[in-house]
């Protein structure tokens, strides 16, 4: 943790739903605080539009982000790694923090059923951030 200012990065396998999402509410939530990166090892052209409602519905802009191909780099410059439970595999650094969160898809899906799947993840970052904050 480079002066002591965590380095997050989510993982998903196409970096366009539950990633995105997750890194919304890291940078809404830890601001300056907390470097927040977020990658796929198949990433989709653009981010799932409902995901992008459901976070508007919460104050938060995520239309502007470029789902991002994950990267060796990405994980070693990371203190702690997330993968959206969708089977991504990461390399392994030793020293470095790892969870595997077990979320629904929100691809192809309804904005009730992806409001849950946001709610799900707002949780888990709070949480995450009162541990490594």
């Amino acid at each position: 943790m480079e002066g002591n200012k965590p380095t997050v990065l989510f993982v998903c396998v196409h970096n366009a739903g539950r990633s995105q999402m997750a890194t919304g509410f890291m940078r809404a939530l830890g601001g300056d605080r907390v470097d927040v990166l977020s990658a796929g090892s198949e990433p989709k052209a653009s981010i799932n539009p409902v995901a992008v409602v459901a976070m508007q519905e919460v104050g938060i802009d995520i239309s502007n982000q470029q789902p991002k191909i994950l990267t060796t780099d990405a994980v070693f410059e990371s203190d702690a790694v997330i993968t959206m439970g969708c089977g991504d595999a990461c390399p392994i650094f030793p020293g470095k923090r790892y969870e595997d969160w077990v979320l629904e898809d929100p691809a192809g899906q309804d904005i009730e059923f992806v409001r849950r799947v946001r709610d799900d993840i707002k949780a888990r970052v709070e949480t995450l951030l009162s541990e490594i904050l």
